[in-house]
């Protein structure tokens, strides 16, 4: 999934799109060629991906990811040139044996999500935390990309 933000350009469909980010790969890709718009999981909720929050402060962003039922040992995050990729996987086996019979059943459940960076994030501050089901991550902005905050100027 490639993690744009809009800088000052017009954003396409912006009566559907809200956000200041937008998945223009999975959207082109997966939704518009392949399934159409009407009944498409893409505005009605994803199937089979964690949900993902993305909210920007004059500092950071924060994500949040949604990945309940996972251990912090069942996660893999890597950086590599801007895409911070979250790959999560658990194995379970439980196995019964009685004089008649054996019952073994096991689950299996992955995802893999991948997110292009802003150009002015601080790769090497980025920090992640997992409590409660929710994977969160705080991306530092660089400091001369900041908000600068509003001041009056007088005039000689």
């Amino acid at each position: 999934m490639l993690l744009t933000k809009f800088k000052n350009r017009r954003r396409p469909l912006t009566n559907l799109i809200t956000s200041d980010f937008f998945d223009m790969e999975d959207f082109f890709e997966n939704h518009l060629w392949n399934r159409g718009l009407v009944n498409d999981d893409f505005w009605n909720g994803r199937v089979g991906e964690p949900a993902l929050n993305i909210k920007e402060t004059d500092d950071y962003f924060e994500i949040e990811l949604a990945a309940p039922g996972f251990a912090k040992k069942d996660f893999e995050v890597s950086i590599e040139n801007r895409y911070l990729t979250i790959k999560a996987e658990k194995k379970e086996t439980e196995e019964v044996k009685d004089e008649d019979y054996t019952r073994k059943e096991f689950a299996y459940n992955s995802f893999m999500r991948t997110l292009m960076l802003p150009e002015n994030v601080l790769e090497d501050e980025i920090k992640a935390k997992y409590n409660d089901g929710i994977l969160r991550f705080k991306l530092t902005k660089k400091e001369e990309v900041k908000k600068m905050k509003p001041r009056k100027v007088e005039i000689a």
